[in-house]
């Protein structure tokens, strides 16, 4: 079923926030600076908003899923009185060897967002610092993939096949934004 809605789908750490080694404490959530107006303006572009982000730590005992969850509630509370709330947001608490219904780069996420808010991947976007984001946008026919250099994106680089028409590789979130509505 090939919906309506277009959807940008974001990885959480070294994406929307600075990467923090297993990031559990919602005090030490800090946003990149161009993450606001960048948000707003997808919005305004009419995207839906998604976070899918995969949490090993959970699975590795690092931290709980309730203190995931306090770091997603602190997300969502900076930006609300910004006007920017997210649709909903995807995580996989496994770690990477165990068995897992949607970790990335599996577009089982992507995939339930689809027929769950009536979305066309072929007009959606997906955006992250690791090729396992890439290749979750890409497993679930995204119209690009989007890579940004910050988080661990500038070690991922090499290891994209730039080659590839539904790939870009950029600064950050801003500049995300810009290839976006290029399109």
């Amino acid at each position: 079923m090939s919906g309506l809605r277009k959807a940008v789908f974001l990885d959480r750490d070294g994406t929307l926030n600075i990467e923090k080694s297993y990031l559990s404490d919602p005090d030490q959530l800090v946003l990149f600076p161009d993450v606001i107006p960048s948000l707003q303006q997808l919005i305004q572009d009419e995207f839906l908003l998604f976070v899918v982000t995969n949490q090993s730590g959970i699975g590795r005992g690092y931290y709980t899923k309730e203190d995931m969850h306090r770091v997603n509630q602190r997300l969502v509370e900076v930006l609300k009185p910004e006007g920017i709330t997210f649709q909903k947001i995807y995580f996989a608490p496994e770690a990477p060897e165990a068995p897992s219904y949607g970790r990335k780069p599996s577009p089982q996420f992507l995939l339930d967002a689809a027929m769950e808010f009536d979305l066309n991947l072929a007009d959606s976007y997906m955006i992250g610092d690791k090729l396992s984001d890439i290749e979750c946008g890409w497993n679930a026919g995204v119209r690009a993939s989007i890579l940004v250099r910050t988080g661990y994106g500038s070690e991922t680089e090499s290891k994209i096949d730039d080659q590839r028409s539904d790939c870009y590789i950029v600064d950050d979130l801003s500049s995300a934004v810009s290839r976006i509505r290029g399109n």
